[in-house]
């Protein structure tokens, strides 16, 4: 029997950019926003959890380790603890902006944990888990009646960079607002251009005299 050798052992095919990403129309993200109910506290900090994933794109993990002094008010900024000890500095959309601020003064319990989303019921502590925003993302899609394939965080991430893909956005753009440290990364969403696929795609030959 032969040994195997580098050159005898085929390499292992790399499914990571394989499947299309999963989804919601601009309508849907819409209609899972209008969902929560700004008529209480676990509502407005919902929907303040929400925005910044669908608007800002943010990771659960993300989302979890901000802290009150994440948010420059005056500069209209946040900083964002992204993968690998960075830190990035984004700017905050008005709409973001007020459902913090009002999540924040009205609606945040008091307690000495200087994270910004609390939880809803003693004891008053921060978030320590990306379960809790996979959670909240879950229930919003349950009171909006949608059930897409993927229901965690990275839904309304990949949600925001498939809406600024068909409005013309470039892939450069999109990996800039979603920070990829890598232009490989962003290229998973070319495929769910599927009008500029068609575009390429050559027509199937028929042989003379086919159907």
């Amino acid at each position: 029997m032969l040994n195997p050798t580098p050159e005898r052992i085929p390499t292992v095919a790399d499914w990571r950019h394989s499947t299309v990403p999963k989804y919601l129309s601009e309508e849907q993200v819409e209609r899972l926003l209008d969902a929560c109910n700004r008529d209480t506290a676990t509502g407005r900090r919902d929907q303040a959890v929400l925005l910044l994933l669908s608007r800002l794109g943010l990771r659960a993990c993300e989302v979890v380790a901000l802290e009150l002094d994440d948010i420059d008010w005056r500069s209209g900024e946040i900083t964002v603890r992204g993968k690998g000890s960075h830190h990035d500095r984004l700017p905050l959309p008005s709409e973001v902006g007020n459902a913090l601020a009002e999540y924040l003064r009205r609606h945040r319990p008091a307690c000495t944990t200087r994270r910004l989303f609390v939880r809803a019921r003693a004891p008053r502590r921060g978030f320590t888990s990306s379960g809790a925003i996979i959670s909240i993302v879950r229930r919003a899609l349950r009171r909006a009646d949608l059930n897409p394939p993927l229901r965690g965080a990275h839904l309304l991430r990949h949600s925001l960079a498939t809406g600024m893909l068909r409005k013309g956005a470039a892939m450069a753009e999109i990996g800039q607002v979603l920070r990829h440290r890598s232009p490989i990364t962003t290229e998973i969403y070319a495929k769910v251009d599927f009008d500029a696929l068609r575009a390429l795609a050559l027509p199937w030959p028929i042989a003379e005299g086919g159907q």
